[in-house]
């Protein structure tokens, strides 16, 4: 039986439900340890007064069945803004229904309407189900590219340098 995907734009009154999905995906990743981010923290990101990060809700059957939280980048190379997606997530028991694809349309869609010039996302190595599907969404992999990142007091060192 298929049923119905929609993608919306996320409302304040989705933040519990984003965190729980964030929660969700940081246990599926074994990252559960990094996840510290709080209701309050995505109230104020997402949706306080100039957000700079944004997030779509995917719902099957009238449930919120995952998300993807996402940014807007800028390539000097292409002259042009892009999309980041930070996260993308399904939940278990709704995987496989179309849902992940619906997120990734929906973005890529806004791509097209805007203009912008590239759709980029990271993908843990070990995720051979996520490999797989992004691959066949004609994802291209930068495997000659290294992802960096600084925090922590690492940061505060580098910034007071």
């Amino acid at each position: 039986m298929s049923m119905s995907v929609t993608v919306r734009d996320a409302v304040r009154a989705d933040a519990p439900l984003i965190l729980k999905f964030i929660e969700d995906l940081a246990d599926y990743e074994k990252l559960r340890h990094e996840a510290v981010a709080t209701v309050a923290d995505l109230e104020r990101e997402l949706f306080g007064d100039n957000p700079k990060v944004f997030c779509q809700i995917a719902e099957a059957g009238g449930q919120a069945a995952g998300f993807a939280l996402w940014f807007y980048t800028f390539s000097t190379f292409v002259g042009r803004h892009g999309i980041w997606l930070e996260d993308l997530f399904v939940s278990p028991e709704m995987r496989g229904r179309g849902i992940g694809k619906a997120l990734l349309v929906d973005l890529a869609q806004r791509c097209v309407r805007e203009q912008l010039g590239r759709f980029e996302w990271a993908v843990l190595d070990w995720n051979r189900p996520s490999i797989d599907f992004y691959a066949a969404q004609g994802a291209v992999f930068m495997d000659d590219w290294r992802r960096c990142r600084v925090d922590g007091a690492a940061l505060a060192k580098l910034g007071a340098a």
